[in-house]
């Protein structure tokens, strides 16, 4: 059977700049071409979930204009229950602005609009139906995630928490959490340590499992891979090699296969290894939603790369 995920939180529209380099200070350069496409860390992890065998619905805010329109229609033919997706006539449909060098290397600058009202209310409607996980993000209003992990705790629905964007974050008030999911950066805001080494990475995912008593820390470590860190102490698990063309969406893969394969097999070295090979899938191709792999791509890749 279809594993029922839930994702809660944002969605935008890119605006994808394409730049041999990033300008310095005061200077202008030339881009080489710009796209509008279907984004936002939460929408992406739905999308990401269904193409990979997911049956999935979505709760957030768009506002009442042409993006709203075009992302919910998106979300819609990806096979996205998009009932709890709420229109918001005071906000504007969020905007991500997304500079990428000739490297793949990406900086992303985001403007919530209605993403940031989405409250403790649409998530009770949301949670009306069952689930067997849910994901959240940070780029929706914290007090939100808090109350939903509240309301999974009561359910006895596991959590799932992409800790980015980076910023701060009171792991006391996500207390019991099923997984807590940063990247190097977000790692660094959450705890103060720089994750420069393994030394580094399993001192740091210590400390977030010690002050949040999450069941797993998993961080995502870019070209080093995954550490799976949980009371039996902490693995690192490879990252498969690829050439990166945009890193855009890689760890709102990397989130949604690791859940849905931890629901079907029930070991998360194995989620972690798998979700691996879909987030190095997600960067070998450009823009967000548009990189993420379907599930018979992301099987023959993680099979191949395995057995190599």
């Amino acid at each position: 059977m279809q594993p029922r995920i839930l994702v809660v939180g944002s969605l935008n529209m890119d605006l994808r700049l394409s730049l041999e380099r990033m300008p310095a200070p005061g200077e202008t350069c030339f881009g080489r071409s710009y796209a509008y496409i279907p984004g936002g860390k939460g929408a992406n992890q739905a999308v990401a979930a269904a193409r990979l065998g997911g049956q999935v619905a979505f709760c957030g805010r768009r506002g009442e204009d042409s993006n709203g329109e075009i992302l919910e229609e998106g979300l819609r033919r990806e096979g996205i229950d998009t009932a709890c997706l709420k229109r918001d006539a005071a906000s504007q449909t969020g905007l991500a602005v997304i500079p990428v060098e000739k490297n793949g290397q990406n900086r992303i600058v985001v403007l919530s609009g209605a993403n940031m009202q989405v409250n403790r209310e649409d998530v009770e409607a949301a949670l009306r139906q069952p689930y067997d996980a849910v994901i959240t993000q940070l780029e929706i209003p914290l007090e939100t995630v808090f109350a939903l992990h509240e309301m999974t705790q009561e359910r006895g629905i596991p959590l799932c928490i992409d800790a980015g964007p980076a910023m701060p974050l009171e792991l006391e008030r996500l207390a019991g959490a099923f997984l807590i999911s940063p990247n190097e950066t977000e790692t660094a805001a959450i705890t103060g340590i720089q994750v420069t080494d393994d030394a580094s990475a399993l001192e740091a995912a210590g400390r977030i499992r010690a002050r949040s008593h999450a069941a797993y820390v998993v961080l995502k470590l870019g070209a080093r891979g995954t550490l799976v860190y949980s009371r039996e102490g902490g693995r690192f698990y490879d990252a498969y090699p690829v050439r990166p063309v945009d890193t855009t969406a890689a760890g709102d893969a990397f989130t949604a296969a690791l859940i849905l394969r931890y629901l079907a097999c029930g070991h998360m070295g194995e989620a972690a290894a798998y979700a691996n090979a879909v987030g190095a899938l997600t960067v070998m191709k450009e823009g967000a939603q548009p990189s993420l792999p379907a599930a018979a791509e992301a099987e023959a890749f993680y099979a191949a790369r395995r057995e190599a």
